[in-house]
This record gives structure tokens, sequence and C-alpha cells, in this order.
């Protein structure tokens, strides 16, 4: 069984590699770097939700689903859901409606600006 010190030199230089080897770590060039990168990551929301209190947080969430609905108008936001539900890893949502033949009504959209 490798020992602790082992295992860290080979994510270490997995890392260095450019591989993700610790969630939350992306873009860190050594393990050290993304253990930090991933402790500010999880902080930083926790910092968010401390200077809000819970119900603050949970409000600013659900806001910007709000706000973006106000922008769009109803028929705009059930649009961009169905464009977003066929939307995968390599191809936009636009790009498999066309593919399947999924009609998306891109006239609902509000775009005028208040």
């Amino acid at each position: 069984m490798a020992s602790s010190e082992e295992e860290r030199a080979e994510l270490n230089a997995r890392a260095r590699q450019g591989e993700t080897v610790v969630p939350g770590g992306t873009g860190g060039k050594s393990l050290e770097a993304q253990e930090h990168l991933a402790e500010g990551r999880s902080r930083g929301g926790q910092s968010r939700r401390e200077q809000l209190g819970t119900e603050g947080y949970q409000e600013m969430g659900s806001r910007g689903g709000r706000t973006r609905k106000e922008q769009l108008g109803r028929e705009g936001y059930q649009e961009m859901g169905r464009k977003g539900g066929l939307s995968t890893i390599d191809k936009s949502g636009g790009e498999r409606a066309a593919e399947e033949g999924v009609e998306i009504h891109e006239s609902k959209f509000r775009t005028s600006n208040r």
C-alpha cells in the first residue's frame, strides 16, 4: 500500500500534467494549488450565506430565475427551458433541436430592453 507521501507525490505529478485531481481544483497547476482553489471556491458560497442568512441566500437564488422570467416573458422562459433541456455537453439546445426536428419559437423570446 502506498504511503500518504507517495500518494501525494503521484497526485502532484498528475496535477502538473494538467489533470484535475481535487474536486473543485480546476485550473490548479499543482496538488497544493488545486487544494487551495477548492477550499476558496467552497468558502465563497458559505461566506455569502453567512452574510445574508439562510433565508436571504435562498431568496437570492429564486430571485435570479424570476428576474430572467420577467426579461423573457412567460412564453420565452418556457421556450428557454425546452431548449435548455435538449442541450448536451457537446451541443447547444438549439443545435440538438435542429437535428431532432424540435420546433423552438425564438419569436417568443422578448429581446427589447426596458
